[in-house]
């Protein structure tokens, strides 16, 4: 089996609201669709497996994703790092993960592929756009356990720290974009 899309949709969005944003920004319009419904479509066209956790109460992000037939994992996260472990721990039979996060809409189906390519030579595989790291982050399946146990709201980011990552050039500066303020949904 080939690595799959973690997608963490479980954030609580408070940046986005406290700017004047009406409700959870994954379900805010963008384009044809919200924004989940825009970083849903992409990691799809992949052609990778695709796992979602969100919050219990983001009835719309379920529904889409009953609606596509993609697996969710509910939780009440308290973090990033609580999240990332819940969808790792609900699919131990992958090969790898490719952490994404919900609220990165512009990033086209061919980062995840050549993130999960990259897997097979290398533990840890990040996208790069003008030498800033992006996502979707990649781990391979001998990080199971560590990311298992990640817990708060700095995601893997103390697991990169010190390690060999190997970087992907993505000539699209924007893909590597998210939403956290409503000005940003234009």
């Amino acid at each position: 089996m080939k690595p799959g899309i973690i997608i963490t949709a479980a954030g609580r969005a408070e940046r986005f609201t406290q700017a004047g944003g009406q409700g959870n920004k994954l379900n805010a319009l963008l384009n044809d669709g919200s924004v989940f419904a825009q970083t849903l479509r992409h990691a799809q066209a992949s052609g990778l497996a695709v796992h979602v956790v969100t919050r219990p109460e983001n009835i719309e992000i379920q529904t889409l994703c009953s609606t596509q037939q993609v697996p969710v994992t509910l939780i009440e996260s308290s973090g990033l790092g609580e999240s990332i472990a819940a969808g790792v721990g609900a699919t131990p039979h992958w090969h790898g993960w490719l952490i994404h996060l919900a609220d990165m809409p512009f990033v086209p189906p061919l980062v995840f592929v050549e993130v999960a390519q990259a897997l097979e030579f290398h533990s840890l595989v990040r996208p790069c756009a003008n030498t800033q790291p992006g996502h979707p982050v990649g781990f391979s399946h001998a990080w199971y356990d560590k990311l298992c146990q990640l817990t708060g709201d700095n995601g893997a980011r103390e697991l990169l720290r010190d390690e060999a990552i190997h970087f992907i050039d993505v000539s699209d500066v924007d893909s590597q974009r998210d939403i956290d303020l409503p000005s940003q949904l234009t």
